[in-house]
């Protein structure tokens, strides 16, 4: 069979193949269960196979390379415009084979175990860090329903806690101290696990020498240098320092037309992830900027005088963003006197 591109839609059970050859003419046209996808594609002749950045695309694409194939993912958003008629398995995979061959396309980088890996730390941290605050803001609710304001912060309810507990003058039931009890653990639980979860990070960033070179740049710490690392790895996929930059979300977006330029707010698309981590590194690094005389600290100061604290904020984890694009692509640390990357 003389398949030189497939667009491979996936699922749990179900794949779609739609694969076409030189001469752009669509040959093959099928269903393949997810046992039958290893067989299939272990047979066919080398190809080019595009599939969706989604769930389980980076399994595959690994996989595929094994085999010898070429693989390419594409962003959901890009292949939508190609999708003929009613959106169904068969029209998803030929939007995909037509997507995959345009000379312009995008693609999104395979990403290997490792940073897979360090991808699910950060998942998993963040999601207990969401639950945890869900947590104190319940502890907060029952506790104002009895007439009792804890300052804010979740390091005052930590402290607040074992007070609250030992008054016998506040009012609570002994019911409803019971429960605060299983509450409080349950708070200390998440405290443990994202303690946990940060050492994974603090090891990882330890181990990694391209995370040690990323941690060079004032703004990025373990968690920025590892979530770097693990969501675009050598940032190859990116010509430039401001196409990276602007995959996070860290630019203006635009709506101009008839030759009048409009410039937004800025874009957010990409990881929002990874996107704060940026911007809370730089706002720790504008925090005390104010003390120092250097380049850097006067220009992202004189940001901050002329606009907004904020708006500084983004500028300077824009500036992070493509910094950390030279030291991925080129090598070498960050150099605090010439404000740049400075090549190995």
């Amino acid at each position: 069979m003389n398949v030189t591109r497939i667009g491979l839609d996936l699922a749990k059970n179900v794949f779609q193949v739609h694969g076409v050859d030189r001469q752009e003419s669509a040959i093959v046209k099928r269903k393949l269960s997810r046992s039958q996808v290893r067989g299939y594609f272990e047979k066919l002749s080398p190809c080019l196979i595009g599939m969706e950045a989604c769930a389980s695309a980076h399994y595959w694409a690994r996989e595929f390379g094994r085999m010898g194939h070429q693989v390419k993912l594409i962003a959901p958003q890009f292949v939508k415009p190609y999708v003929k008629s009613q959106k169904n398995d068969a029209n998803d995979a030929e939007a995909i084979c037509e997507a995959v061959g345009r000379p312009n396309m995008r693609f999104v980088a395979v990403k290997t175990e490792a940073q897979q890996d360090v991808q699910a730390i950060h998942r998993i941290r963040s999601e207990l860090v969401r639950q945890r605050t869900a947590k104190a803001n319940q502890i907060r609710g029952l506790l104002g329903e009895y007439g009792i304001a804890v300052p804010i912060g979740i390091g005052a309810l930590r402290r607040a806690l074992p007070e609250l507990q030992e008054d016998a003058e506040n009012g609570l039931s002994g019911v409803f101290r019971r429960l605060l009890t299983g509450l409080r653990e349950d708070l200390e639980n998440f405290d443990t696990r994202v303690a946990a979860l940060d050492e994974e990070i603090a090891i990882a960033a330890r181990d990694d020498a391209v995370a040690q070179r990323l941690q060079s740049i004032p703004g990025i710490g373990p968690m920025g240098a590892t979530a770097l690392v693990s969501a675009v790895g050598d940032a190859r996929q990116f010509k430039r320092g401001r196409d990276m930059a602007a995959c996070l979300g860290l630019t203006p977006g635009q709506h101009s037309s008839g030759g009048k330029e409009r410039l937004l707010g800025i874009s957010k698309r990409g990881d929002s992830y990874l996107r704060l981590l940026l911007i809370h590194g730089a706002r720790a690094v504008l925090k005390v900027a104010g003390r120092k005389t250097d380049p850097r600290s006067c220009w992202v100061m004189n940001i901050a005088a002329r606009r907004h604290k904020n708006v500084a904020a983004v500028a300077l984890a824009n500036k992070n963003a493509r910094i950390a694009w030279a030291l991925l692509t080129q090598g070498g640390v960050y150099d605090a006197r010439h404000g740049m990357a400075a090549t190995a």
